[in-house]
């Protein structure tokens, strides 16, 4: 069930390995913040395969990339169509923001309308072969989507911890999947502890980020696509929203193992761009902590899919900005707002708060001085507006956006059409 090109699972802080195990999650000496990488004998996984044996593959979603991914066989595989996202090169934006070149991958796209659908095809298919017929997460949204619609496609059972908070749009969306919903009091972390609770209680499959270290290896899937559809050539820099520190974790080990392949010739700056009031790992970089021992803040912000008062990836995601160069970028919640306009008219993309956030953070940077007008920039849109809609009519208003109710007739029409705005 795990591929023989899996070496071990080893930790990020003490680097101590461990064998691949259905209750391997984190490192003993370390602990939670000792999360782990899944770590591959690269003569065997190019044995026979790659960069022309992935072009004449017709298997368009994540799987493509199966032989540097953890899963053994396809027999485990959601049927779902998760992957093979688009790409769109928006020459617009890039005038706006004053830099040469930018690039959105919509996200949005996945089966359950997120990125997060890679980190829980890839988990499921593991528990699945672990035996496990129940996985559980805790959620702020996104990832509870994914993991109830994977489980469905698959026959299994989730239970899932979100907090009571979370978007009618998106808990609605897991009980129409059938899943389990724990609508927890409390943020993010009160539904995490307790998802860990029931995972020690009751033996289930823990699909939580930060948690399992599979949940990278899905999230990294994105990058390599990226790296694929931009023909090896990578931009000057990669923008994504951080919140658990998952994603940026995930992105950032494709990009070490594609180069360490030689299949591009150099890696990109990560910025990871966190909501003013969620700014963990920003405060941190900042500050020169180590994030694997510092406290929780309290975070609160409009973009709840990057609500995290601890990042439960933290280590990856800090790991990910300092290795590449790159940096944390701060924004305000009226930024990540008027970010989901400025993209969806910009390019066409429909993004939730967290993943305009990723915008907001492209205005900042250049705000800043950390880009110059010849950079090249690609953003992952992670997320669809469609699930928090609420949101997204805060965002037109705030841009002045509104309908015209008008009677039947070209008169009205025409004097509709002349009023200014």
């Amino acid at each position: 069930m795990i591929s023989p090109a899996v070496t071990a699972l080893r930790c990020v802080l003490c680097a101590t390995e461990y064998p691949p195990a259905a209750d391997r999650y984190v490192c003993d000496a370390c602990g939670p913040a000792g999360t782990l990488d899944v770590e591959y004998d690269w003569d065997r996984v190019l044995a026979g395969w790659g960069r022309e044996a992935l072009a004449a593959d017709p298997d368009s979603t994540m799987w493509r990339w199966g032989p540097m991914l953890p899963l053994a066989t396809d027999a485990m595989r959601s049927s779902l169509a998760i992957g093979a996202t688009p790409v769109y090169e928006a020459p617009r934006l890039a005038a706006a923001a004053g830099v040469r070149r930018v690039w959105v991958k919509d996200e949005g796209r996945q089966p359950t309308g997120s990125l997060k659908d890679r980190a829980s095809a890839m988990v499921a298919a593991i528990g699945a072969g672990f035996g496990a017929e129940v996985i559980t997460t805790a959620s702020t949204g996104n990832a509870a989507s994914a993991l109830a619609g994977v489980t469905a496609s698959m026959g299994l059972r989730s239970v899932i911890f979100v907090p009571e908070a979370a978007p009618p749009a998106k808990v609605t969306q897991l009980l129409a999947y059938g899943a389990t919903v724990m609508l927890v009091q409390g943020g993010y972390s009160a539904a995490f502890e307790l998802s860990q609770q029931a995972v020690a209680r009751y033996g289930w499959y823990d699909r939580n980020t930060g948690i399992n270290p599979y949940t990278t290896e899905g999230k990294k899937t994105a990058l390599l696509e990226l790296a694929e559809q931009l023909g090896w050539s990578m931009p000057d820099a990669v923008f994504v929203a951080v919140g658990d520190g998952s994603i940026i974790g995930g992105l950032h080990k494709g990009l070490v193992e594609l180069h360490r392949l030689g299949w591009i010739d150099r890696i990109p700056r990560l910025f990871g761009v966190q909501a003013a009031g969620s700014d963990y790992l920003a405060q941190a970089y900042e500050s020169g902590e180590e994030v694997a021992a510092k406290p929780a803040i309290a975070a609160h912000t409009v973009a709840d899919s990057i609500s995290a008062d601890l990042p439960r990836d933290r280590v990856k995601a800090m790991r990910a900005v300092r290795h590449t160069g790159g940096t944390f970028v701060r924004v305000p919640d009226e930024a990540i707002l008027a970010a989901i306009a400025v993209l969806a008219r910009g390019c066409g993309v429909f993004a939730e708060p967290a993943a305009a956030a990723a915008w907001a953070g492209v205005e900042r940077a250049v705000a800043d001085g950390l880009l110059d007008g010849d950079a090249t920039v690609a953003v992952l849109a992670t997320g669809s507006g469609l699930k928090d809609v609420a949101a997204a009519q805060r965002a037109v208003a705030a841009a002045g956006s509104r309908p015209m109710t008008i009677e039947p007739n070209l008169e009205a029409l025409e004097q509709a059409l002349e009023e200014p705005g």
